[in-house]
């Protein structure tokens, strides 16, 4: 019940369909052939429609001839990305040179290539595009074509207020293009975070259903290991004993009564169901508790008994893993001592993990349960079992939350010390018949 190792799903592959990107590029260019038409048309500016529309034109063609070479619907190697949306903040600039560079208000649209490379591209790939995004626009500050305008008047802009719009064209790539990574990267971590929670579910059920299989295996079993421990008893009773075969025989008649054995401690295990479906809390806490009690960590078990009956609910694997987890860490983290408390009354159920480690630091308590957040040190060579991504605890509060319960992390109250996990849940949730199985939302 570790940390899940994904490497995969920690640092997934960024890239972007070329798809994406051509079907941006046809938007850019019959926008900005729109664009032309209205300021020629619309307003009688002095454009300059030939130059542009062959810078347009240009687009177009590259935009068709990849479409053609290339399936659409391929991913892009990050510098190809990066090449052709270096391409589009070019093709942006030779269009604003011809049209009043930063005076011209659709300079901010140097903002469009460096977003997109943010939300799909690694970061240096959008460090470099911001980069030459910010070299345009500042040699688009010095040199460019006038402003088109009216022919009987001119418009002149101050020099400040130029200087302004060029420090909130950069201002506005760096600040949006670190907002939107950050915001893309925590909604990748999260879903892959919940792709693993997915796995590990998908898992235990596996593994609970193993005890079904078990028991239709000794049901099936046991009318023909019956008929062979028949026949080898009345060949045992037939054959004199200093034949050749008495010893073979009595050998399969024993081993036959051994299988049997076996399949009848199966079967009683498996009679009523109780043990594989339903399981009182007790029996949860001690089947949580017992792969960890011989790690030299003290584990003390207490249950209060309450004036209503001990509550019973499904052997459900999201709660066991979920507990476990929670232990397991516990364990990892405790000097001596790790203490699982138990109650539970007519409205609620409750299980208290503490241990008498060092605590969660306070920068990480309103943190905890988040994917890729972890107390272990990555790099921690005396503990190499230690190392994690950060994972378990959110896939056990995950698993946890779907089974109904709520789960909360503090620290005990000094001059104790040590973490302490607080799960709980309605009773009739923790009693309900129903399992969690549907995949993760």
């Amino acid at each position: 019940m570790t940390d899940v190792t994904v490497p995969d799903l920690h640092h997934p592959r960024r890239s972007i369909r070329l798809d994406t990107i051509l079907r941006l590029r046809w938007l850019a260019a019959l926008g900005q052939l729109a664009a032309i038409f209205f300021v020629v048309q619309s307003l009688d500016f002095d454009l300059p429609v030939i130059p542009c529309v062959a810078i347009i034109a240009v687009s177009a063609v590259v935009t068709l001839a990849l479409q053609m070479a290339f399936n659409p619907m391929r991913r892009l190697e990050p510098r190809f990305a990066a090449a052709l949306l270096a391409l589009n903040i070019a093709e942006l600039a030779g269009l604003l040179y011809l049209t009043g560079g930063l005076e011209n208000p659709f300079s901010f649209l140097f903002l469009g290539p460096v977003l997109i490379s943010a939300t799909g591209l690694p970061t240096r790939v959008t460090i470099g595009l911001g980069i030459f995004a910010a070299i345009c626009s500042t040699a688009l500050g010095f040199f460019h074509l006038p402003l088109p305008w009216i022919r009987d008047d001119s418009l002149v802009l101050p020099p400040v207020y130029m200087a302004g719009i060029w420090l909130s064209i950069l201002v506005a790539i760096g600040v949006t293009s670190l907002y939107t990574f950050q915001v893309t990267e925590e909604s990748r971590k999260l879903s892959n975070a919940l792709a693993a929670t997915e796995l590990v579910l998908a898992r235990e059920q596996h593994l609970t259903q193993l005890d079904g299989l078990a028991a239709a295996a000794a049901h099936e079993l046991g009318t023909p290991l019956a008929t062979i421990f028949l026949i080898a008893r009345e060949l045992e009773q037939t054959t004199t004993s200093d034949s050749a075969l008495a010893g073979d025989i009595k050998t399969l008649r024993e081993q036959s009564q051994r299988c049997r054995d076996i399949l009848a401690k199966i079967t009683q295990l498996s009679s009523s169901g109780a043990p594989f479906d339903r399981m009182p809390l007790s029996m949860l806490i001690e089947e949580t508790v017992a792969p960890h009690r011989d790690f030299g960590i003290a584990i003390k078990v207490r249950i209060a008994v309450a004036n209503s009956p001990e509550p019973v609910g499904m052997r459900n694997p999201a709660a066991l893993y979920g507990v476990g987890n929670i232990l397991e860490n516990a364990v990892d983290f405790a000097r001596s001592t790790v203490e699982v408390d138990a109650r539970w009354n007519q409205e609620l159920v409750e299980i208290i993990v503490s241990d008498d480690g060092p605590g969660i630091a306070p920068e990480m308590l309103k943190r905890i349960g988040e994917p890729y957040l972890t107390r272990r040190r990555r790099a921690d060579q005396t503990h190499p079992e230690r190392k994690g991504l950060g994972l378990g605890i959110f896939i056990a509060r995950t698993l946890l939350e779907r089974t109904g319960a709520t789960v909360t992390f503090t620290n005990r109250t000094f001059p104790d010390h040590g973490a302490v996990v607080r799960i709980a849940w309605p009773r009739e949730s923790f009693e309900s018949t129903e399992i969690v199985a549907e995949s993760i939302s």
